[in-house]
């Protein structure tokens, strides 16, 4: 049976059904589980308006999200969104749910004046670069990313 897909913009209150696939997403990412936590940082994220969260649900069950952190481009002069997390459960992929949440991003950032949408992935993930090259999303060539740990 074919899921009606359905995005929804996330308030506070939906901070615990997201939080454990918010978990699956940090587990993906070689992170130990912390349901508890990452029920916590969802939830204060939404809370303090520094993120914005479009998230599926199965009767209410979530079975995926994406949360964009709004930020600034200085080199083009304009707002972009950085698309940190998409996630969707392995029983739920292949059915139209990743792009679904994708396009509620495009759509959100457009609606909302930004002048683009910035993602990073893990190279080893192959499934996700094909979604995001298949909506048109263009792999940089000319920057290395770096990161500092404090």
């Amino acid at each position: 049976m074919m899921l009606k897909i359905k995005t929804h913009k996330a308030t506070p209150a939906d901070a615990n059904i997201i939080g454990p696939v918010f978990d699956l997403y940090r587990i993906f990412y070689k992170q130990k589980s912390n349901i508890k936590e990452a029920c916590r940082y969802i939830k204060a994220r939404l809370e303090a308006n520094e993120s914005i969260i479009f998230f599926i649900k199965d009767k209410e069950r979530c079975i995926g999200f994406t949360q964009l952190y709004p930020t600034f481009d200085s080199v083009n002069l304009r707002k972009k969104i950085v698309l940190y997390d998409l996630y969707i459960c392995e029983d739920y992929r292949r059915k139209g749910n990743g792009k679904t949440l994708m396009d509620a991003a495009k759509d959100y950032a457009q609606l909302n004046k930004f002048g683009s949408i910035e993602l990073s992935t893990n190279k080893g993930n192959i499934q996700g670069q094909s979604l995001y090259e298949a909506l048109g999303y263009i792999r940089d060539q000319e920057f290395y990313s770096y990161d500092l740990e404090i």
